[in-house]
């Protein structure tokens, strides 16, 4: 779809009210679960948690308290929404 008939689609979608734009997010969501999945990502995220879990035990992790963590999160959301809504 070129550029410009996305951005008009995209604004469109946005009218539309919170309810319909929620259905169309879950139906839109759930399409990506029609695609077959990544034989290789399943083994690939098993193995990242089990490194990672490792290194909380060995004590080696980069420990992030949770309201440092929700306040970097908070921030990034919101610089993403300033973000978007200045195109």
């Amino acid at each position: 779809m070129p550029p410009m008939q996305a951005d008009k689609l995209r604004a469109e979608l946005l009218a539309l009210p919170p309810n319909e734009r929620a259905e169309l997010a879950h139906v839109l969501l759930e399409s990506l679960h029609d695609e077959e999945p990544d034989p290789d990502a399943e083994a690939a995220w098993l193995a990242e948690l089990d490194r990672r879990a490792q290194a909380v035990a060995d004590g080696t992790a980069e420990l992030v308290d949770w309201e440092d963590a929700r306040a970097r999160i908070t921030s990034r959301l919101k610089a993403a929404r300033e973000g978007r809504t200045s195109r």
